[in-house]
Order: structure tokens, then sequence, then C-alpha cells
């Protein structure tokens, strides 16, 4: 099928939204109708080179949702009408990871979705005849996809998609983080570095957990005012200080638990110092740029101190996503603050420069799919 697509051509350049050929799915994939993506920082960081596994030229997006159109042989796990949250981070059930809980991180289709191929080493993405890849196995910045059936969470009719979007990305790693990864205990205090969409995802999480205190920390007012909406107890603007107001907040000890949201490897040491002598843990969620290392004093960890990475929050993609969602639907997680700015996929690069005027949380695409063919 033909359909339009925001294809990355060259590093360091605007995305250009083009018609591409879509092939029909192979044994095991799905086509999905795209209906709504969130514009993540993972897309940007990619199409600005900075990402030494980019590749081009490639259809980004990553945080989709949509309605199943068509299945290929042997799918067993969806069928169209489903209405499905697209999963960068899989989830086949079998490998060794899946049938273990400490972690999430599916080996199934690993190598080839780094390689940007569907997991028979090929793609379904072409233009005139020449193969364009496929980005983080999903490539959602588009009017429709095809994906392997365990990268699809099938989530309930009843969510609105340009809200379950959201989660299946930065939303489930900020949530994950605290309710899979750390697994935050009632009666706790946590503190939260970080007021974007993971870090308001973690303050949710901690929320969700029972925890008695939530410090949340930021530079900007305006999100620790959406901290707040979100369960936070207590707000504080970052600086080079807040390791001791933090310290004095809770008797010299520390936080139970840290969450680190911006990547910033500074910010990373702060949440471990921050963490309580004898059991704190700190859960890392943000990713730092290439090359960057966290230097943490030693003797921090042998006084009990531990430092936990959280990919996608720990999230078992087709058994938890949709778990969270019905969190969604009954009212437990508040998606609507999250939600800055709503674009055509001609605006994706608007949505770009949105984020880095870090204006709102996050954008989302809506697809008009009348005249795909």
């Amino acid at each position: 099928m033909r359909m339009r697509a925001a294809v990355l051509e060259e590093f360091g350049q605007p995305l250009e939204v083009q018609e591409v050929d879509l092939e029909a799915p192979h044994a095991g994939e799905v086509l999905v109708r795209l209906v709504a993506c969130g514009v993540c920082h993972t897309d940007m960081y990619t199409a600005s080179g900075a990402d030494p596994s980019g590749y081009a030229p490639a259809v980004l997006g990553h945080e989709g949702a949509g309605v199943v159109e068509a299945i290929g042989e042997g799918v067993t796990l969806l069928e169209p009408g489903d209405h499905v949250v697209t999963l960068f981070s899989p989830q086949c059930g079998e490998c060794v990871h899946c049938r273990s809980p400490k972690t999430n991180l599916c080996l199934a289709i690993r190598e080839e979705q780094n390689r940007g191929h569907l997991p028979d080493g090929t793609t379904r993405l072409s233009r005139g005849g020449e193969p364009i890849r496929h980005f983080m196995g999903t490539s959602t910045f588009a009017e429709y996809a095809v994906l392997p059936e365990i990268a699809l969470a099938s989530v309930s009719r009843e969510a609105p998609l340009d809200r379950a979007c959201l989660f299946a990305c930065r939303l489930s790693t900020g949530l994950g983080a605290a309710m899979f990864t750390a697994r935050v205990e009632p009666g706790s205090t946590c503190v939260v570095f970080g007021a974007g969409m993971v870090g308001l995802g973690a303050v949710a999480g901690c929320r969700l957990q029972g925890a008695e205190r939530i410090v949340c920390v930021d530079l900007s007012e305006e999100r620790l005012a959406l901290a707040s909406g979100q369960g936070a107890t207590d707000v504080m603007i970052g600086g080079p200080d807040t390791v001791a107001h933090v310290l004095e907040m809770t008797g010299g000890f520390g936080a139970d638990y840290t969450f680190e949201a911006t990547g910033i490897v500074a910010v990373m040491r702060q949440a471990v110092e921050a963490a309580r002598m004898g059991w704190g843990l700190c859960t890392v969620a943000g990713v730092a740029g290439k090359g960057e290392t966290l230097d943490i004093v030693p003797r921090l960890l042998i006084t009990g101190r531990r430092v936990a990475g959280s990919s996608f929050g720990g999230v078992k993609g087709r058994d938890q996503v949709p778990q969270l969602v019905d969190r969604y639907l009954a009212g437990d997680i508040d998606v609507e603050p999250f939600i800055s700015h709503h674009l055509a996929l001609e605006e994706v690069n608007r949505g770009f420069e949105l984020m880095e005027a870090q204006d709102g949380i996050r954008s989302v695409i809506h697809f008009d799919t009348q005249g795909a063919t």
C-alpha cells in the first residue's frame, strides 16, 4: 500500500513527510492503522545524528496507538479490530528474559530490531524499490505500520488512542520505574529528579504504590505544578544544594527511593547522594549522552545505597501496558495534563521544536488516513 510517512533522510535535517510503500505483513506480523503517536525525545535524538546507533533513511516514531487492520500467517495474539499500543520493547513470552521476573528486556528480536529490520532481517518499508529501515521496530510516524505481534499490546477499546499512545514509551517508563523496578513500598519517602514525562510518571507511580512523601525536583515551576497534580507532596527548584535540602527534610538520612529522569549525569549523582544510608535505592531512568559516565563515591554504596537502571520502567509490555491503561480508565492516572499540543503528521518537525523549547510535556500527532491506498 501507499501511505504518508515522516522519513529521516539525513541526520540533522528536518524529517520529510512523503509517500512510501508498505508491504503486507509476513508470518507473525500485524498491520496497524495508526490513530495517534507521541513525539518523543528519542526520535529527536536520533534525527539529530547524536545517536551513534542511528541510521537513515528510516521512518521514525515509536510512541504509537492504533487499530489492527490485518494479520499475517500464524498470528494468534491479535485479530483485526483490536486496539493496540506499540512496543519498542517487545515481549515474546518465551525467551529466558521474558520467563524471568527480574527483567523486561526481551531477547527474541533485539538484534534485527537494532539494525532497523523486522525479525526476518528485512523491511516492509520502501520507496522506489529501495528499502527504508524501521525505527525501534515500530516506525509510527506513518499512517500505517507493520510490526511483529510480540511488539503490540492489546488495550481496552474504551481508552482514547490519543491518550493510550503515551503508554508506549515515557509514561510507562516513569510509572514502571516506581512500580516495577524500584517496587516502592507503602509509607516510604521518594524523591524524583526531573518533571518531564518520565519524572511525572514516576511521581504518579510512587503515589500508586502508597508512598507517604513524594518530593519532585525540577528547574521549572510550571512543571513542578504538574508534579503536584500527579501526587507530589513537596516540590523543589533544583540546584547545587538539592542534596543538602533532601537530607534536611529526611533527618539527615536521605530518601528511601530516588528516581533520576533527566539524563544529566550531574543530576544522577545527586539522586545517588540523596538516597538513604542503609537501604536507599536510586533508580536511573534518564538516558545520558554518548560517552558520559556517572561518578559515584564508593562510600555511598558501602554504607548501603544501591543503584538500579530501568529500561521502559521494567514494564513487560504485552502484560503490563494494558494494566496501566486500565488504571488510567479507572481514574488512577491523570493523563490529560501531559498532552500539550495536537499536531498533524506534516507538523512533526514542529513537535521537535516545541520539545527543544521545553514548551509543554508531550505533543501528539493525529493521523488522517484518508487517501492512503
